[in-house]
């Protein structure tokens, strides 16, 4: 059965924005970059709640995003892609498939299909659900070395206790450091 892993950015002190929306903290060099690719390289579906995809597709088929990373925005304008969202009427970017009802019952059913991982990128409130479902069997969370003093909490809409267990942590030579978790209970 294919696995769903989350990969999430954050701060020390637990952030994955800024106050005011900002996203320009998380440090990325050459060796995210190939993590990022790796990464990648295991999944054949991008899984993405409303607001991220629409920050994604606004920003990876666009011509700077091929100047400033052209390996991973080739990777990303390919990849299937599925944007789970009850607002939107539909999804232009490549490969894009909009799922608006039984959210849980539609992603059990193509984590059955064959194939390689799915990939959560951002979309924390929609990694909360699914983890509250049953249906993360990772979570991988990139904690970077820098403290906001205030932001989005990065799990805040959890509104149950999940208990996690530790897989890995990683660092890099940036000081970020790699949390590799999966939900108690499940390594058993």
């Amino acid at each position: 059965m294919r696995k769903i892993f989350t990969f999430l950015v954050a701060t020390v002190d637990g952030y994955y924005e800024g106050p005011n929306q900002e996203f320009d903290w998380p440090y990325v060099d050459e060796e995210f970059n190939e993590f990022s690719l790796a990464q990648l390289d295991e999944t054949d579906t991008l899984l993405f709640g409303r607001v991220t995809y629409e920050m994604m597709a606004s920003y990876w088929p666009t011509p700077a995003a091929n100047d400033d990373d052209p390996r991973i925005a080739v990777r990303m304008n390919e990849i299937s892609k599925i944007v789970v969202s009850q607002t939107l009427d539909k999804a232009d970017w490549n490969n894009t498939r909009l799922i608006s009802d039984d959210v849980a019952g539609a992603l059990t059913e193509i984590k059955q299909q064959p194939g390689r991982d799915i990939a959560i990128f951002g979309s924390s409130a929609l990694t909360v659900s699914l983890l509250q479902d049953g249906l993360v069997d990772e979570l991988r969370i990139m904690v970077n070395p820098i403290v906001l003093g205030a932001g989005k909490s990065l799990l805040a809409t959890a509104d149950q206790r999940v208990g996690l267990s530790l897989l890995e942590a990683k660092p890099f030579k940036s000081g970020n450091v790699l949390l590799r978790y999966e939900p108690a209970g499940r390594g058993e």
